[in-house]
Parts: structure tokens; C-alpha cells; sequence
């Protein structure tokens, strides 16, 4: 893999990381698809984390009033009955099904599972999730109407992120549309939500890349791809927001149903 290759992975991780359409599947599919090798040496995952270490910074920019409001009423959050510091309880509630699934299975999941038949079959399931969240959602509840309980069904339905294919922000937006909430309060309440997630990701593999070394070459590699990303994640989770206000998310569930025909039919005539 090249620059130019590190790139294009950076520009599609800041892009599907916030649409719903699951970032890791479009990363494991662009390189089976292309033929980009990038399992060797101290790539691989670790590159994918580094993609979204980009991430994570366009969502810490574009959010940050909010990021330090929340770590402002950090002291209060037990207490807090609006604001900031009840949000960070809610996040807090939110984390502890990702932080119990990635402790038991992570390893499992990302030994057995980033492969195209498994994301063919997710991205197909989040797809109908995405369609039932239109159909069925009554859209009128904000972030500030989530309680302990809420919060903790969206971060089961964020776990299931750590399956390829499924994505983050689909799966906790689709589950925040059943629940009753906007589009918009969805979307950001999903893009806070993932911030400890990624951070935590990014810093259990980040360890591995340091105890492994970087070459120079693989070093700029992570660099580029986490500067698209950021650039491109920032710009998305803009323009992504503006669009859900007048926007339904059927355009997203028929992209992932195409992209799952295409997968089978590209697995067929292998």
C-alpha cells in the first residue's frame, strides 16, 4: 500500500465512520476489492485505528464546547438532572456495554469476523434496521429526554459496532429513532456516545503499534490517513447533520443493500 492508497482509506474512513453505512466494512472491503495488503508489519488493525484516531479528532473539533462543558460538570454528573453534566452520565451509562463486550470478545471478533461474507450479511441487517427506524420511530425526543435506561440500549446497540459491518453511528442512530428521537438528536448523541469507544480502541492498539515500532514509511502512511480522515470526519459530521433535518435515512439503507449485492456477487465469481 502507498500514500496515495493510505489516502483514499483515510477519505473513506472520515466519510462512512459518521454516515451509516460502517466504516470498517468499507475498509476491509476497499482492500479485498483492490488487493491493498496491508496485514503485514505493524498495519492491518492498527492502521484502521489510526483511521479512526483521525476520526475521533474531527469529532473532539467539531463538538468541543460541548466535550468541555460535559468534563466541566464532570463533578456533578451523579446529580445532574439537565445540562451538560447529566449528558455525561448518560455517555458514562452508555459506554459499559461496549467496555464489557470488547473485554470478553473483541479479540474473537476481530480474529474470526472482518471478512466480506460476514459484512455482506451486517450491512444487509443494518439496512433493515435503518428501514424500520423510518417507518416505525416517532422522532420527537432529544438527547436531554434519554434516561439511565435509554442510554444503556444504545450502547448495546453500539456494541454491535465491534461486528464489520454494522457500524456505530447506524446501529445507535437506527435504536435512538426507535426510541422516539430525532434524527439530528439521534446522530450527535451517537457521535458523543463514540467518542470514549474510539479513544479506548485507539489507545489498546496503539500500544501494540509502540511496543512493535513504525518504519518511516509505515509512519507516514498513519499520518496521512489520519489527516483525510480528520479533514473528511469533520467535514461530514457537518454537512451529515444539516441533511438529517429534511432527510429521511432511506438513501443509506439502499446504498448498504447495493453494497451487500455487489460483496455477493464479487464473492461468486472469485
Amino acid at each position: 500500500m502507498n500514500l496515495v492508497a493510505a489516502a483514499l482509506l483515510g477519505v473513506i474512513q472520515g466519510l462512512t465512520e459518521f454516515l451509516p453505512v460502517s466504516s470498517s466494512a468499507h475498509l476491509i472491503l476497499a482492500r479485498a476489492f483492490f488487493g491493498w495488503n496491508v496485514e503485514e508489519g505493524a498495519l492491518g488493525l492498527a492502521f484502521d485505528v489510526a483511521l479512526h484516531v483521525g476520526t475521533l479528532v474531527a469529532i473532539l473539533a467539531f463538538f468541543w464546547r460541548d466535550v468541555l462543558a460535559m468534563i466541566a460538570a464532570a463533578p456533578s454528573a451523579l446529580t445532574a438532572k439537565s445540562g451538560a453534566g447529566r449528558l455525561a452520565r448518560l455517555i458514562v451509562f452508555g459506554t459499559i456495554p461496549v467496555v464489557i463486550v470488547g473485554v470478553l470478545l473483541a479479540d474473537w471478533l476481530e480474529a474470526n469476523l472482518r471478512t466480506p461474507p460476514v459484512i455482506a450479511v451486517t450491512l444487509t441487517i443494518g439496512a433493515l434496521m435503518l428501514l424500520a427506524a423510518e417507518r416505525f420511530g416517532a422522532r420527537r425526543r432529544d438527547e436531554q429526554s434519554l434516561g439511565a435506561g435509554d442510554a444503556t440500549i444504545l450502547g448495546i446497540a453500539q456494541s454491535t459496532a465491534l461486528v464489520p459491518g454494522m457500524s456505530r453511528s447506524g446501529s445507535t442512530i437506527s435504536v435512538a429513532m426507535l426510541l422516539g428521537m430525532t434524527r439530528e438528536s439521534a446522530a450527535r448523541f451517537s457521535f458523543l456516545l463514540g467518542i470514549p469507544a474510539i479513544g479506548a480502541a485507539a489507545a489498546k492498539e496503539g500500544l501494540h503499534v509502540i511496543k512493535g515500532g513504525l518504519t518511516a514509511g509505515d509512519a507516514a502512511m498513519f499520518a496521512i490517513g489520519m489527516l483525510t480522515s480528520a479533514l473528511v470526519g469533520y467535514a461530514t459530521i457537518k454537512y451529515f447533520l444539516r441533511y438529517l433535518v429534511a432527510h429521511s435515512l432511506d438513501v443509506f439503507a439502499y446504498y448498504r443493500l447495493a453494497l451487500a449485492a455487489v460483496t455477493v456477487i464479487w464473492l461468486m465469481t472469485r
